[in-house]
């Protein structure tokens, strides 16, 4: 298993739509361990193919207190998204900052599993945070695409873990969703 170098905004490779896995050979496998062993490296929840530059749509996801092991969903997709709710969200792809959004409260989605068996997942709270996220970044999208306001994104300090304490938001010529769009 190998890190694998993240790809941080204003990367196209994070603008760009990924394209859907036909096979499930030994070349899938080893990116799905290493994207595995690089969230975790990195202390993400979650990992996109495109944030380390392959375009495949593949994505996995960990939640600490709920995953024993890493999921690992190939071609996954949002079947069914019900209610919203406000979120405060960050990403490994764009460093130093957090922001609220609204994501869904739950959500169904549809994939295979590093196998190739189907399966449905219905998920609430983190979890369906997670997959949206994750699923928006094979289709382009950051989460601060979803920002409603500039106020609602801040900077944070390289220290700050939990409990993140919002600092002044950057100024627009620093970092906006029609900025960081590439292509």
């Amino acid at each position: 298993m190998a890190i694998l170098k993240l790809r941080i905004v204003p990367d196209p490779f994070l603008r760009a739509k990924a394209k859907r896995i036909t096979r499930i050979d030994a070349s899938v496998q080893r990116l799905a361990d290493d994207m595995v062993e690089t969230m975790h490296h990195e202390g993400g929840l979650g990992l996109a193919a495109n944030q380390v530059g392959v375009l495949r749509r593949l994505i996995v996801i960990q939640i600490p207190e709920q995953d024993e092991e890493p999921r690992v969903l190939i071609n996954p997709e949002v079947v069914e998204a019900t209610g919203e709710r406000q979120v405060e969200e960050g990403c490994l792809s764009v460093p130093g900052y957090r922001g609220h959004i609204f994501r869904s409260e739950s959500v169904r989605v549809k994939a295979q599993d590093r196998h190739g068996k189907p399966l449905k997942i219905n998920a609430e709270g983190l979890l369906a945070q997670a997959l949206e996220h994750e699923i928006d970044h094979l289709n382009g999208i950051l989460y601060i695409d979803h920002l409603k306001r500039h106020e609602d994104l801040w900077k944070i300090e390289a220290n700050e873990e939990d409990g993140v304490s919002p600092a002044p938001a950057p100024q627009p010529e620093v970092l906006t969703p029609v900025e960081v769009s590439v292509g």
